[in-house]
């Protein structure tokens, strides 16, 4: 709830080296993602937008976590949050101790229709880093 009450790096980013903008049609979340790249690692990461308290949260979380990974670092964390939302946690796991703080969405899994939301961002940021300025978590 924290990070829903005062999100992290939520803030417009001039002059990023790339963005895209994310929306969930079914709930009405939208977000504008921005990054900024010096020699393939993430330096700085941002978001605006409107959304549920899991939307931004999971943004605000996310962009904790991916600040100072590589791109490919990244995208691996996408895949691995990815799975714990829409598969459950794998206790034990490298996985689990990979997700740190992101660990507290793992209960969304139970409720198919709020991965869109935790994943939203999350989306934006897998757009943003292959060119893609719009994306949907559809």
């Amino acid at each position: 709830m924290e990070h829903n009450r005062k999100p992290r790096n939520f803030r417009k980013m001039n002059n990023p080296t790339c963005s895209a903008n994310g929306h969930n049609p079914f709930c009405g979340d939208n977000i504008t993602l921005f990054i900024n790249l010096k020699d393939d690692k993430i330096e700085d990461i941002a978001f605006q937008g409107s959304g549920c308290a899991i939307s931004r949260a999971s943004a605000s979380l996310m962009t904790e976590a991916v600040k100072g990974y590589s791109t490919n670092e990244a995208e691996g964390l996408f895949e691995t949050f990815r799975t714990m939302v829409t598969e459950g946690p794998s206790e034990g796991s490298k996985d689990e101790e990979a997700l740190g703080d992101l660990a507290v969405l793992a209960g969304v899994h139970e409720f198919p229709t709020r991965v869109k939301c935790a994943t939203l961002a999350w989306h934006a940021l897998h757009g943003a880093l292959n060119g893609k300025k719009k994306v949907s978590s559809e």
